[in-house]
């Protein structure tokens, strides 16, 4: 909140500058020093004010968080309950140090070491939180980061990963709120599922 009190406030004050120094009519000053003028208040009913938060969507579009497509080591397996067994995301076949890319505009809530790995989640609207690991950050908690947009780059040791050295394995997993979901369906794939060859 404070955040965005003090971006709505510097976002004013910047308004103000730039319209008291652009004002037509306004005659130069003459021979003495400029004086600093209040700033007026800026009521919310005559004008919006632009914040760099992100608007909500309506339909927020996500991408792969590697490039190019990569291949899925180990699909999403929802669990039965809360804390059952399971498997919640999906391993994707990478490269040591391949950069890992946001799969959508967000705010990054968490990056760094957590456990035994470091991971970046992201916080994009509507509830939805996307998580990346293991992952050496390039952004900080704080950041707007867009789609597409580097966060990270990838580094072994995700437990279970099949890929052969350089390989490696991102785990990306999403939740809505408490609700773990397949992140494939982000990208507008159903429900994954292995038919036999005959």
């Amino acid at each position: 909140m404070r955040l965005l009190i003090s971006t709505v406030l510097g976002c004013a004050v910047t308004i103000g500058s730039v319209v008291s120094a652009a004002a037509p009519g306004t005659p130069p000053a003459a021979s003495t020093p400029a004086l600093p003028r209040p700033v007026p208040a800026v009521s919310t009913a005559a004008a919006p004010v632009v914040v760099s938060v992100p608007a909500p969507r309506t339909a927020v579009r996500f991408g792969w968080p590697l490039d190019p497509t990569p291949a899925v080591a180990r699909p999403f397996e929802a669990p039965a309950h809360a804390f059952g067994p399971g498997h919640r995301g999906v391993d994707l076949v990478g490269e040591v140090g391949q950069a890992v890319l946001a799969a959508g505009d967000g705010l990054v809530v968490y990056a760094g070491w957590m456990a035994d790995r470091n991971l970046v989640s992201i916080e994009h609207a509507g509830g939805l939180r996307t998580t990346y690991e293991p992952v050496a950050p390039v952004v900080a908690v704080g950041d707007q980061v867009l789609r597409g947009q580097p966060i990270g780059h990838l580094e072994p040791g995700h437990p279970g990963c099949t890929a052969e050295p350089p390989g490696a394995c991102l785990h990306w997993g999403a939740r809505r709120r408490l609700d773990y979901l397949d992140p494939l369906r982000l990208l507008g794939f159903g429900r994954v599922r292995l038919l036999p060859w005959d």
